[in-house]
């Protein structure tokens, strides 16, 4: 392991600093909360050195894969045809506002140049080309937001002591000094929010394998706002929020559900809220996986999320070549053109005053309520009442005035007979006196 800068070390001891007061958010992170809101639709990129076996990204933990086995799969990996505006302007036509992409994920291998290992892309790749550099450069040029997944879990470095649930497989010493992981941990946490310019957020994942280690999260995350005050902070460990946090993430399932059987008994907590969810079946590149999830599903999922006041991050597992394999560009392409005609009913929106049905759900943005219907058969449908006069009611697309009559009880709306009923949404504009 290499010594620290000594900005590292300035960082540190700032954090320090910090710990005994109580956390309130800055100006700078309320607004960047806000933005984060508004924007309801981000990519999620989960990319490492495992792309190449081409099974996902649990391959070291799944096949017992040792150590020193794995540390021979580094040197094929030569991502020619990684084209950092290529993912840029791919999530941003398809209408996404942020990418959140993993800098380190379980295995250990930094996607960046860090000065505290040389377990990283500069010195066991022949690539040697910083990718989080490249995007954080090509995000800044199109207008992204850039947010960096960082795990927390470790199965490569020793000092990730006692293990954890996972990674005892791996061939590593019995002994460590969990002290000197954490010092590492944020040693690189503090090179990404010192080399990359401005970051939107820190999406923490592992926290889980140790639940009852000493994380000493609040040094961690006082660090993170000390360095970026605007910096926002998630953690992927299935549980209600931790002081300190900034917004509350669900694993492939929409706030307050649990069907993914990873949310447990997490409850939803008042932070800004976001779903991650994948195209196919895995996180990362897995050739076999063909299980892909169809554009409207996908589409009718984004929706879902924007009722439930959430964000939707949607993943890709890059190829090891560095191209987006041509499936998901394809289906990307989809919600691009819907996102064309219908992001004015999520974006910048809030979860509306009808609760989530079974039939879809409501936005609102101003004056305005948009009811997403996804599942509806007939011409005429009726929602419960909601405050405030209403003065019209529109087929958004076509923006055609539609009949209703509305009662103490709540609205009957006709719909047009002609209306395709296996469209992902049908979208009612309402607006109110």
């Amino acid at each position: 392991m290499k010594k620290y800068t000594l900005p590292i070390l300035l960082a540190l001891f700032f954090g320090n600093l910090s710990l005994a007061q109580d956390y309130q958010p800055t100006q700078e992170n309320l607004k960047n909360r806000e933005w984060y809101q508004d924007a309801k639709f981000g990519m999620f990129i989960h990319w490492g050195v495992y792309s190449v076996l081409g099974v996902h990204e649990w391959v070291m933990e799944t096949q017992s894969i040792d150590k020193k086995t794995y540390e021979k799969i580094p040197a094929f990996f030569n991502p020619t045809e990684f084209n950092a505006e290529e993912w840029v302007l791919l999530a941003k036509s398809s209408g996404m506002k942020y990418i959140t992409i993993t800098t380190k994920h379980h295995d250990g291998f930094a996607m960046f140049d860090s000065k505290l290992t040389d377990w990283d892309i500069m010195d066991r790749t022949v690539y040697k080309k910083d990718v989080i550099k490249q995007m954080a450069e090509a995000c800044k040029k199109h207008g992204l937001k850039l947010y960096l997944y960082y795990s927390q879990l470790d199965w490569y470095q020793n000092d990730y002591y006692p293990r954890g649930n996972t990674g005892k497989k791996t061939g590593r010493p019995d002994k460590g000094n969990w002290e000197n992981y954490l010092e590492f941990m944020n040693g690189q946490l503090t090179e990404l929010l010192t080399n990359y310019g401005e970051i939107g957020g820190i999406w923490f994942d592992g926290w889980w394998d140790k639940k009852e280690a000493d994380w000493q999260l609040r040094k961690t995350y006082d660090l993170i706002h000390e360095l970026q005050p605007q910096t926002m902070i998630g953690s992927n460990h299935h549980q209600a929020p931790n002081p300190g946090e900034d917004f509350q993430m669900f694993e492939k399932d929409l706030p307050g559900e649990n069907k993914g059987g990873y949310s447990g008994d997490a409850e939803v907590g008042k932070l800004p809220l976001e779903t991650a969810e994948t195209m196919a079946k895995q996180w990362g590149f897995s050739l076999q996986d063909k299980a892909y999830k169809p554009s409207k599903e996908l589409i009718q999922y984004l929706v879902k999320a924007a009722g439930y006041n959430s964000n939707f991050l949607l993943n890709v597992g890059p190829m090891p070549n560095g191209k987006i394999q041509p499936e998901f560009i394809e289906t990307l392409k989809v919600i691009g053109d819907w996102t064309d005609t219908y992001g004015e009913t999520i974006y910048g929106t809030r979860g509306g005053p009808i609760a989530p049905q079974s039939w879809g759900v409501s936005t609102h943005k101003n004056d305005k309520i948009y009811i997403h219907i996804m599942d509806w058969k007939t011409d005429n449908f009726f929602f419960p009442k909601v405050e405030g006069k209403i003065n019209t009611i529109t087929d958004f697309q076509t923006k055609k005035k539609l009949k209703y009559n509305t009662n103490t009880y709540g609205t009957l709306v006709e719909l047009p007979e002609n209306r395709d009923y296996n469209q992902a949404d049908f979208v009612l504009e309402i607006t109110l006196k």
